[in-house]
């Protein structure tokens, strides 16, 4: 069974805490069921476009879960929980989740009989399917690279998973393609449980660094990522933050009319 969402507090949007023991055993429950369903993750980027796209806010309040991905989301949960946690003799980054921390772990996920593995280049991709067939065993594991990506792809994306038919697709188009895909072709997709990992593929290939756990803890993997990656990350590490303020600073002073529009 699911934990509902809970709210994080500052941010304005819901989350469900899940630690991975029961991230494993509710991907398996949704496996069982059959239906479609997407497991989506949330840090201050998904947020700063949660708050400033009606399509990408719209997938979030419709997902089946939805990741405390990011340190600082994580932590601003844990605050508002931390009497509770304190009780449980819990720490609040225990239910910070990110892609590598749970897809090591899928081969112990019930019932899981084959997998899709959607994005990055063509080599990553073949290596991450490989790496994927010895964590899940027996399972059939496939997929298709997500490089150039255009209508055309995303069009032969769709047919080749109707004829597929997974249970369980990683879907590793980074952000915000992957939800903007999820969003735009939901209907069209097979039911299966649709899981947006970013940059995992690669990391689960081996191509990607993954930053060390210990970073992850302290909240500073964004440092990792800005070493690795300066061009592409330094606008989320030192825009986005005041873009997302600006966002928040306006919701507050809306009217609940305007704000439910």
């Amino acid at each position: 069974m699911i934990p509902e969402r809970q709210r994080v507090p500052v941010l304005d949007v819901d989350a469900t805490p899940l630690r991975v023991n029961e991230l494993i055993e509710a991907i398996g429950g949704l496996i069982t069921a059959g239906t479609m369903s997407t497991v989506l993750g949330h840090n201050l980027h998904s947020i700063t476009l949660f708050h400033s796209c009606r399509n990408f806010s719209s997938l979030y309040q419709n997902s089946s879960i939805v990741l405390l991905d990011g340190a600082p989301v994580a932590m601003l949960w844990g605050f508002a929980h931390r009497r509770e946690l304190r009780l449980l003799g819990e720490k609040p980054m225990a239910y910070r989740l990110g892609s590598m921390d749970w897809i090591p772990e899928l081969g112990r996920v019930p019932g899981i009989e084959r997998v899709a593995v959607i994005g990055a280049g063509r080599d990553a991709n073949t290596t991450a399917i490989a790496r994927l067939r010895s964590i899940i065993p027996g399972a059939t594991v496939d997929g298709m690279p997500g490089e150039a990506w255009d209508e055309a792809l995303e069009g032969a994306v769709v047919e080749w998973l109707k004829e597929f038919r997974p249970q369980l697709v990683l879907l590793g188009l980074g952000m915000p393609l992957q939800e903007t895909v999820l969003h735009r072709r939901l209907g069209q997709l097979p039911p299966a449980v649709y899981c947006t990992v970013g940059g995992a593929i690669e990391q689960v290939a081996g191509i990607q660094k993954l930053a060390p756990r210990w970073l992850g803890r302290l909240g500073l993997e964004w440092a990792w990522r800005l070493v690795l990656h300066p061009g592409r990350v330094a606008y989320r590490v030192f825009v986005e933050p005041w873009k997302l303020a600006g966002l928040l600073v306006r919701r507050r002073f809306q009217t609940p009319k305007t704000k439910g529009k």
